[in-house]
């Protein structure tokens, strides 16, 4: 099954500006709740997600820094500890199970590699429950 059906569209999804301060980034995970968000570039594109622990790092191996001095401290400058793996828009559901095993959500691009949104781990896991539930569907999906 296309992902297209699943995708939370790119003005629904909170991210941020590659360009954005570490304080941005804290304040707008606090503010929304999230562990990871995703970052793009001055161009659209899809550059990376920065996570809560990716800061919390950062805070830790910084001597000296406080959270006003996060102000300071460009998110280009924050070293990423994982990558998440991001799918083009023509891709498959069978794609993304491997990666929502690591990913919390899954990036979405377009053909020009421009970000469009995201999958969340929570509708790859319910299509598949779905699917568990009908084993008719699970064998059409698998091709069977």
């Amino acid at each position: 099954m296309k992902i297209t059906f699943f995708l939370i569209p790119k003005n629904e999804v909170i991210y941020l500006p590659l360009n954005s301060t570490m304080r941005q980034a804290l304040e707008k995970m606090e503010y929304h709740r999230f562990t990871a968000i995703p970052l793009i570039d001055e161009h659209g594109k899809y550059a990376g997600t920065i996570t809560e622990g990716d800061l919390l790092w950062k805070l830790k191996n910084t001597p000296d820094l406080t959270f006003a001095g996060t102000e300071r401290i460009m998110l280009k400058e924050v070293p990423r500890r994982m990558t998440n793996t991001p799918v083009r828009i023509n891709s498959e559901m069978e794609d993304l199970v491997s990666l929502a095993v690591l990913q919390n959500f899954v990036p979405v691009l377009d053909d020009s590699d421009i970000f469009i949104g995201i999958i969340r781990r929570r509708e790859i896991i319910e299509y598949y429950a779905k699917l568990a539930d009908h084993p008719q569907a699970m064998n059409r999906a698998a091709g069977v």
